[in-house]
């Protein structure tokens, strides 16, 4: 394997970590936003 191409292979790791984390965050953001509006609990 090339040294760029394993580069890009670690390197790709911390991006995909990275996008799955702020979909969670996201999501759970939005869920706890409308739970405190409709006065629910969120568990």
């Amino acid at each position: 394997m090339s040294t760029l191409a394993l580069t890009v292979y670690v390197l790709v790791w911390p991006v995909i970590v990275a996008v799955v984390l702020g979909v969670l965050v996201t999501a759970f953001t939005k869920e706890w936003r409308e739970a405190r509006r409709t006065g629910e609990d969120l568990i």
